[in-house]
């Protein structure tokens, strides 16, 4: 599967927490997928793989 996204898109108005809050950021799982099955996320310098299953379950691989 080939994803011809660009690689450094960003969510505007994705849920961030007030100021002062202690609450972690919210972003449905829908954003993040939009039309696929899978997302790359970079972590220190790492890409790591998020997929969705055919279950509707999520895995994180490195």
């Amino acid at each position: 599967m080939t994803d011809n996204r660009p690689q450094n898109q960003t969510f505007p108005s994705a849920g961030t927490p007030a100021m002062g809050s202690n609450s972690p950021v919210r972003i449905p799982s829908e954003r993040l997928f939009q039309a696929g099955r899978e997302v790359v996320i970079v972590h220190n310098g790492r890409d790591y793989r998020l997929r969705l299953t055919q279950y509707g379950k999520l895995i994180l691989t490195a």
